[in-house]
């Protein structure tokens, strides 16, 4: 029997009204670890600090000791609202309307952490723990900078002598219809500046400066004229953008003194961030000529990973397929999540709600959709603790 208190529309509303903006938890967190705790999970809040980041709260629940363990993951921070008066409802109020539940944070990702709750306080009343375990690794920094978020939290239950056997990421990973995609990995991304050195002068005298921006052009011609690769068995080719040119020049009578320029690689999994980076490198150089650069990259958090196709992927796979009647694709596309710091601890896949709207004005879920979600989850609890145990 359901309450207000394990029904899945009930506790996404109630996590959507925390407003709870990245590095704000506005009263998220301990709203989950209520809930969690009252039916029988051990519970702990941990915090993080670093002194060039906000210091971020986290939790860590766990019901039962046994293998094997499938933990959840998810993040309750969310982007901010953008023009307030847009919304067609208070983006913090989760109105229903039109068969929907509206508000920043319900696709992306407080609706698929209410159905992943809901699906196991539901399977814990049925089944107890006696077939294994079941966690919640939950952040208030994924949409931030993911320093005091899920990375931590990992290497703190990894302190404590927390083990996971798989692990199951709520974001929201179909296009347009529940049942569409499965994330099964992600690209990588390195960040990289190109900065060109030339002489200031006047550009009626070009012969007494050196102007840098043609020698830019040239660089990042070399970055992309030629694709880094042709993809892998799991993933589409590597692709950079070109995502800032910058010279900072007022004037027009004036050759600049240098220019800069941004890019991002997309990578798959045929580079690591220093193989990459000797590429670009290499590709600089043989164009270069007499130009004055300097080159370089931030460091990366992001490689990139697959979960290779198994009886995990198997089981999830056909729960989606059970309740959708669609066959989901496995997935590799879009940006990155915190799946690229669990992918070091277990084999993780991500599968949530429709992301047709997250990060939108009028974010929004179908009700049917959070009910079906819930539905899935609770199918993969049954069938992993049948099957994995």
């Amino acid at each position: 029997m359901t309450t207000n208190e394990t029904r899945a529309l009930d506790i996404c509303q109630a996590l959507i009204r925390c407003p709870s903006i990245t590095p704000e938890d506005a009263g998220a967190l301990p709203l989950l670890e209520r809930i969690l705790k009252e039916h029988g999970f051990a519970t702990s809040r941990v915090r993080f600090s670093d002194q060039d980041q906000p210091s971020i709260d986290n939790l860590y629940a766990r019901i039962g000791t046994a293998a094997p363990c499938l933990v959840f993951a998810g993040h309750t921070d969310v982007v901010p609202v953008g023009d307030r008066a847009a919304w067609r409802f208070d983006p913090f109020a989760a109105e229903l309307a039109e068969d929907m539940v509206w508000g920043r944070g319900a696709s992306d990702m407080k609706g698929a952490i209410a159905a992943f709750t809901s699906a196991a306080l539901g399977f814990i009343a049925k089944h107890g723990t006696a077939k294994g375990s079941i966690a919640f690794l939950i952040t208030g920094d994924e949409e931030g900078p993911a320093v005091n978020g899920t990375t931590k939290l990992l290497a703190w239950a990894r302190d404590k002598g927390e083990t996971f056997d798989h692990c199951l990421l709520g974001e929201p990973t179909n296009p347009e219809a529940l049942g569409d995609m499965i994330k099964v990995g992600r690209r990588g991304s390195l960040n990289g500046t190109l900065v060109v050195d030339g002489t200031q002068g006047h550009v009626a005298y070009p012969q007494r400066a050196d102007n840098p921006i043609p020698h830019l052009l040239r660089l990042l011609q070399s970055l992309i004229a030629t694709p880094l690769d042709n993809g892998t068995t799991h993933f589409d080719p590597s692709n950079l953008e070109i995502v800032t040119v910058d010279v900072g020049n007022p004037a027009t009578n004036v050759i600049p003194a240098s220019a800069r320029a941004r890019f991002n690689i997309r990578f798959n999994d045929h580079w690591t961030p220093q193989t990459l980076a000797r590429e670009i490198e290499q590709r600089c150089a043989s164009v270069a000529g007499k130009a004055r650069y300097r080159l370089s990259f931030e460091p990366c958090n992001a490689l990139a990973f697959v979960t290779q196709p198994d009886r995990f992927t198997d089981l999830v796979n056909a729960a989606i397929e059970r309740h959708t009647g669609r066959k989901p694709q496995l997935s590799t596309s879009g940006g990155t999540s915190d799946a690229r710091f669990i992918s070091a601890y277990c084999p993780v896949v991500e599968f949530g709600l429709v992301g047709a709207t997250m990060h939108m004005i009028d974010e929004r879920v179908a009700i049917a959709d959070l009910e079906t979600l819930t539905a899935i989850y609770a199918d993969i609890l049954e069938s992993y603790f049948g099957v994995m145990a």
